[in-house]
């Protein structure tokens, strides 16, 4: 007889503060994003609390009294989990779960846990199991507070490691291994992309959520898994696509995020080899999102981190057909129009204006105006292609006449 299992939610505080670098707008706009990564981790959030202080407590993240808040909060409601919005050093870590008595994690650790949770392929697998490494080695203190009774005196003293040193060395045994793994897979999908000739290569990139694999499925006709969470897709996908009469590759990557771990960055260096290499950028933008613009701006550092900032990029707002704007009644004479307020109009006006054929406006889901989207990809694509191929140029007698 099978057993049935309830899945079991656990219910989390979050907690994040407000400085000099992160306004309230900003704050709540960060918790708001780390809900949904709590939601995402199969967790829900029943709490916030924020903080206003001039720079984190070094020991304790939160000042004395918050932190005591937290605790009677979640001793009374029988809370299992508080979950930081910034990365927490291995320190305040400790000193946290001494005080709080539940299980402690930052935005990091939270990254890392649905990274694992979605890794399918063995690279994807290999890459996130070295991020969480890099990540544990320094913190491996807080996960043997049993060895604080250990004394030390005559009987004591002699070779050996203790069971921490035995700890650390294994996990550095165990980045060097899947360091050497990924190396071997580097070179392995090297070795594909090098085999893929020299057709046009185009990456679809943005922000987590945007609908990057939505889109993918709908010009590819393949089916790559979607999902109206964080990071649903982790491993980098490359179809054939053809478009009138040009064959080129399309590669549907990983989504980014603010704060994305610099461990995650590092580790998916495979993935992001896809970005570099490609000759044309689709960044894909939730234009629907109220923070549409500063997932931008996030993309935008990541890319140039990467060294990618400077390629052939068209900008796609995507589910126009989820987008909603507030309305000024006529009567009104006391609101003034703000960003909330434009339409989709008003935002082909602005800076938008300026990107001029190289934005497009589209509803993956619903399919509006993707014919104009596969107009542009081709025009695109075909550039870089007679550039590529010169004496292939009879291909385009058809669009000439």
């Amino acid at each position: 007889m099978e057993e049935t299992r309830e899945e079991i939610v656990e219910k989390a505080v979050l907690i994040g503060i407000i400085t000099q670098k992160q306004n309230e707008k900003q704050s709540e706009e960060y918790l708001d994003e780390l809900e949904f990564l709590t939601l995402t981790a199969g967790g829900v959030a029943v709490k916030r609390f924020v903080q206003k202080m001039e720079k984190p407590n070094p020991k304790t993240f939160l000042g004395t009294g918050k932190l005591e808040e937290v605790r009677m909060y979640i001793a009374s409601h029988g809370i299992s989990i508080a979950i930081f919005d910034d990365e927490l050093s291995p320190a305040q870590l400790r000193n946290i779960e001494n005080e709080l008595g539940c299980k402690v994690l930052d935005r990091t650790n939270l990254i890392l846990d649905i990274f694992a949770g979605r890794a399918q392929t063995s690279s994807a697998k290999a890459q996130v199991e070295l991020a969480q490494c890099q990540y544990l080695l320094p913190r491996l203190t807080r996960l043997w507070t049993h060895l604080d009774k250990q004394k030390g005196g005559i009987g004591m003293r002699g070779p050996g490691e203790t069971e921490i040193e035995t700890d650390r060395r294994i996990i550095r045994e165990k980045i060097t291994l899947l360091k050497k793994k990924l190396d071997t897979i580097d070179r392995q999908m090297a070795v594909q992309r090098k085999n893929r000739g020299k057709m046009v290569r185009v990456a679809l990139v943005g922000y987590t959520n945007v609908g990057k694999s939505t889109l993918m499925n709908v010009i590819s006709k393949s089916d790559v898994f979607a999902e109206n969470k964080l990071f649903a897709t982790l491993d980098t996908t490359v179809r054939k696509v053809v478009i009138k009469n040009i064959p080129f590759l399309m590669t549907d990557t990983v989504g980014f995020i603010r704060k994305l771990p610099t461990q995650l960055i590092e580790s998916f260096k495979s993935t992001l080899d896809e970005v570099r290499e490609a000759d044309l950028l689709l960044h894909i933008v939730d234009i629907s999102h109220p923070n549409f613009e500063d997932h931008i701006a996030s993309v935008n550092k990541i890319l140039d981190e990467i060294g990618s900032a400077n390629k052939p990029t068209l900008m796609v707002f995507n589910k126009i057909d989820a987008y909603t704007h507030d309305t000024i009644e006529e009567d009104d004479l006391i609101t003034e129009k703000s960003k909330n307020h434009y339409t989709l109009e008003d935002w082909n006006k602005t800076w938008m204006n300026d990107l001029g054929e190289k934005s497009l406006f589209i509803s993956a889901l619903n399919k509006d105006n993707l014919e104009a989207f596969k107009e542009r990809v081709y025009e695109e694509v075909k550039r870089i292609h007679i550039q590529r191929f010169p004496y292939n140029n009879f291909l385009y007698q058809d669009d000439l006449q």
